[in-house]
This record gives C-alpha cells, structure tokens and sequence, in this order.
C-alpha cells in the first residue's frame, strides 16, 4: 500500500510502502471490541468499598425488648434495614483486571490502523521538529496537513518540544509508538507519525 510522504508544510516529498500485514488487513471487530473492553476494563482502579453491618461502628445491643412492644423484633440496629446500618451486597475492593493472548492484540491493532489506512485518515510525515514549545507552531502544522479533526501524533522516542507543544491542544495527542493502543486509534480521528515512528509500528506489529 503506498502513502504521501509530507514535509511539515503539507507539501509531498516523496512516497511510502506501507505494510499489507501492517496496515492492509481486513479489521476484525469483535477483537477490536473485545482490546478496548479489557484497556477501559484495566484501567478500573476497584477501590469501591461499602460496609457491611459488622462493619458499622454502631452499638451492638438490643435495641428494645423483644415482647410487649408491639412492635417488630429486632437485634442491633446494624441491619441494613435501619438507616446508617450496613449495606447488603455492596461493592467491596476487587481487580477487573482482563487477559487477552498477545496475537489477539496485536491483530487487533492491526485491524485498528487498517481500517485508519482504508479511511484515509493516516498522515505521514518526513520528519516532525520544532525549534521551540510553542503551541501555535503545532497548531499551524496541523492547518497545513488539512487536519480538521481529532488527532493522535506518534513519535518514536521522546520529544520534548512536540509534546509540550501538544500538551495544551485538547483534541491532540502526542504519543510513543511503543504505546499505542487500540483505545487512542479509535477515539482520534487521524493518525500523523513520522517515518521513523512508522518504523517503530510496523517492527512491533509486522
């Protein structure tokens, strides 16, 4: 599959091959599903905790009498009838920590970026720098690449001036390649990567 090589002022500079194992594979949805259920899943901390009644600190005796009252029989007022008693059934610290084998999530990447790649909605670039952090030299170069959306730019290694130039753009991210992921890929609307950080993704995926 080839793609438009573009300098940082929109203009062509040349061409590459991208990978058909990498970017030209038919998308499998339910793995692409099931890869964003178990990242939203993972990221769940499970801290939740209620207090069941021998948990509450409340007294422990009786109530009132058991006869002559008239009214119902009843122990500690830690039950979860009473107000302020424990709670029935309630969430209690746990991992909602999901496995998935490596192949189905690297296929699951891979159906990501191929359904970027049928969509036209990948931008490849020669070389992403800049002089200083300035958030307005980011925000021209995304003009000049028609973005007129969300985007994700991956880079291959750190990059200080890029992501701090980034970092104030609510609709941008800056990302390593080494952690892309499935969730990111979907919920941006184009991908802009340099060449070396396409290097970076089809190594790891190819």
């Amino acid at each position: 599959m080839q793609a438009v090589v573009r300098n940082m002022a929109g203009e062509q500079v040349g061409e590459v091959v991208l990978r058909d194992d990498v970017f030209g594979i038919e998308p499998n949805i339910p793995v692409m599903h099931q890869a964003l259920v178990r990242q939203l899943a993972n990221r769940r901390l499970g801290t939740h905790d209620t207090k069941t009644r021998g948990e509450v600190n409340r007294t422990k005796a009786k109530w009132y009498r058991q006869k002559g009252t008239g009214r119902a029989r009843h122990g500690s007022r830690n039950a979860p009838i009473f107000v302020g008693g424990g709670i029935a059934h309630g969430p209690h610290p746990r991992s909602y920590e999901q496995r998935m084998p490596r192949k189905m999530r690297r296929l699951a990447l891979r159906s990501a970026l191929s359904a970027k790649a049928a969509a036209d909605r990948i931008i490849v670039l020669d070389k992403l720098e800049l002089d200083s952090p300035r958030t307005r030299a980011m925000v021209e170069t995304l003009e000049k690449l028609n973005v007129d959306g969300s985007a994700v730019v991956l880079l291959a290694e750190r990059n200080t001036n890029v992501e701090m130039a980034i970092r104030n753009l609510p609709d941008v991210l800056a990302l390593r390649a080494h952690y892309l992921n499935v969730r990111d890929l979907l919920q941006y609307d184009y991908l802009i990567m340099p060449t070396d950080a396409l290097a970076t993704v089809e190594q790891l995926l190819g």
